[in-house]
């Protein structure tokens, strides 16, 4: 395994593939990103969108009034075509907003890498986060998306998190 290599798979889970924010194109993205996740060469890390029953009391709750990825719920579960693929266990870090500070802070912990690459779910939303929050705090590290391998709320705000992620040195593959 590469040790100066991550793949950090974005909330890869029930609520966002066909559950409660499920899309089309979330769906078409699932068997792309198994592929990826079991072609790459280093450490596959997954985060977790993790809410809880007051989800609608929250301020992302009252702006997006739909309970999903609820901790403990099938939704909140990462899709299990992926997390059969390690029968051992996977690094997940459980997220209570879009980007996580603590994946950060661990990515910028291990001190070797050189290269960090982000798939899955929202594109603009968890994914443009996380790969800002990773920019940040590794400046010298490159940072990429696989378009492929990730889906938006919509296609055009899949397309236009691309394009925003581009002009913040992210390269789009």
């Amino acid at each position: 395994m590469n040790t100066k290599k991550a793949l950090v798979v974005v909330d890869m889970q029930k609520d966002f593939i066909d559950g409660a924010l499920g899309t089309k194109e979330a769906v078409e993205i699932v068997d792309k990103a198994a592929e990826r996740i079991k072609s790459f060469d280093g450490e596959v890390i997954f985060t977790r969108d993790t809410h809880f029953d007051n989800y609608l009391d929250t301020q992302e709750g009252k702006k997006l009034p739909v309970p999903h990825c609820i901790k403990g719920t099938e939704g909140w579960q990462i899709d299990k075509k992926l997390e059969a693929l390690f029968p051992d266990g996977m690094k997940v870090f459980d997220k209570l907003t879009f980007g996580s500070v603590e994946l950060a802070q661990y990515l910028k912990s291990r001190g070797d890498l050189e290269q960090v690459t982000l798939i899955g779910l929202c594109t603009d939303i968890c994914v443009i986060s996380n790969a800002l929050l990773i920019k940040a705090y590794l400046p010298e590290v490159s940072v990429s998306v696989v378009e492929a391998c990730c889906a938006g709320v919509t296609p055009q705000s899949h397309k236009n998190a691309l394009e925003a992620m581009k002009m913040c040195q992210i390269e789009i593959v």
